[in-house]
């Protein structure tokens, strides 16, 4: 049986050339007053342990957080690792009774931690928490989802989205039939910021290796609600989240493993045959997409904005959007 070494939370992040976003996000993890204050459970100092994996980042990050946090565990990785197999790294190191997989661009806002330590807590049949999301300007950033149908996976971040931003499949997937200040309970949860019991990843394991990034959470809730687990959103624990400042460093890379991982989460749950006339469809809207910039680039618009497009597009095309096994 695992010890846990009386840990409550193992906190768990990935960073990858973010020194400064994830200095924050440390200072407010070691901010945060680490006291149960709930009427229903016994008043104490909450145990915790913070775990980051660096995925060989150029900026100095391994260097700021021995110097500046020295309390926090740090696992340097010689090679970007990629955020799926970088948290499974942490989770393979953590005691915590409650595993918070959190991203280096987040801040937590007042009382966050307690707030889903004590709904953790006397909600022993939630799997998985995800708390609200605030972009940078302090607006409200959608973090809850239904499963995706095959009609979303056409329509999200594709062409047909931006000529059909009001339709049925993608206001049914992001919840915009709910409020964003009631709790409740979800399909999924944005992996920015994921509350985790530790017996969720005994029962059904890490995550998917398959996804290097993007949909690993989608997999992992969905695995969680077959063996039966709740997952809820709770946006009474609030979080900051900056939002890409890792991935839109190199965004055709970024392009292609959202929609590869989008594909393979197709291939697992739907089959190969449904997976490979996405994947032919994702290759065309690119296909189209160069020729859009193209043209407008041959109008004299923005050229090294188009040319930049052009570059990053055919990238994925290159690609073939092809997925591991």
């Amino acid at each position: 049986m695992t010890q846990y070494y009386g840990m409550d939370i193992s906190i768990l992040i990935v960073s990858w050339n973010v020194r400064d976003l994830l200095r924050k996000c440390l200072a407010s993890v070691a901010g945060s007053k680490f006291k149960v204050q709930s009427s229903t459970l016994e008043p104490r100092t909450l145990n915790l342990e913070l775990v980051v994996v660096d995925n060989a980042s150029s900026d100095g990050t391994v260097e700021m957080v021995r110097a500046e946090f020295p309390g926090v565990r740090v696992i340097a990785n010689t090679e970007n690792a990629g955020f799926t197999r970088a948290n499974n790294q942490a989770l393979a190191v953590a005691q915590g009774r409650y595993l918070f997989l959190l991203n280096p661009d987040t801040e937590l806002r007042a009382g966050a931690l307690q707030t889903l330590y004590e709904y953790a807590e006397t909600h022993p049949r939630v799997g998985i928490i995800g708390p609200q999301l605030f972009y940078g300007d302090g607006s409200h950033q959608s973090s809850r989802r239904r499963f995706p149908t095959l009609a979303t996976a056409f329509l999200e971040s594709t062409k047909l989205q931006q000529w059909f931003p009001r339709n049925r499949a993608l206001t049914r997937y992001y919840i915009l039939d709910t409020r964003d200040d009631a709790t409740q309970v979800v399909d999924w949860v944005n992996g920015a910021a994921m509350f985790v019991q530790r017996a969720v990843y005994d029962q059904i394991g890490g995550l998917d290796e398959g996804f290097f990034m993007y949909s690993e959470e989608l997999d992992w809730c969905y695995r969680a609600k077959q063996a039966g687990w709740q997952i809820v959103y709770l946006p009474t624990a609030q979080v900051t989240h900056y939002e890409g400042k890792s991935s839109e460093q190199v965004v055709a890379q970024r392009d292609i493993h959202f929609h590869s991982s989008k594909v393979r989460f197709f291939r697992k749950t739907r089959g190969a045959f449904v997976a490979e006339i996405l994947r032919v469809f994702l290759l065309l809207m690119f296909v189209y997409q160069i020729a859009e910039e193209a043209t407008k680039w041959l109008l004299g618009h923005k050229r090294e904005m188009r040319a930049a497009r052009v570059k990053a597009y055919w990238q994925v095309v290159k690609s073939r959007l092809e997925i591991g096994d």
